[in-house]
């Protein structure tokens, strides 16, 4: 179960979103092994390809901040149903870190648990 205090930091993070075409808000929070925690919310752009994932936002700040090693990311949406990250945050996911537990969180606080490997259990390797 999801610590009170993570939720609460989603949801306020959320608030940051910057989501003027699609109106959907996404808040992602990751925990590195050593126990700090990086949010990211996602940043669109009229471009809609430069639109860039709360996932990947929250992961590339922890990666700025020397962070190698992760533990748990968690992905809130104020919806019914669970928002899974998409093929492109978890390829570059899979990139950084063999695993990593993925927990889903809707609007009523319900939960979803994932392991990174069960949603890419096939990433793009390069081959030298």
């Amino acid at each position: 179960m999801v610590k009170n205090s993570i939720l609460k930091k989603l949801r306020s993070t959320l608030n940051h979103s910057y989501s003027p075409y699609s109106k959907f808000k996404v808040s992602a929070l990751i925990r590195t092994r050593s126990g700090k925690i990086f949010t990211g919310v996602n940043i669109e752009n009229a471009s809609y390809g430069l639109t860039v994932c709360a996932e990947r936002v929250a992961l590339f700040k922890a990666i700025s901040e020397g962070e190698k090693e992760f533990e748990t990311l968690f992905i809130y949406t104020p919806t019914k149903e669970f928002t899974f990250p998409c093929g492109a945050c978890l390829q570059v996911l899979r990139e950084q870190t063999k695993e990593l537990d993925i927990i889903l969180i809707n609007r009523q606080g319900e939960e979803k648990e994932l392991k990174l490997s069960q949603l890419l259990p096939n990433p793009f390797i390069k081959i030298p």
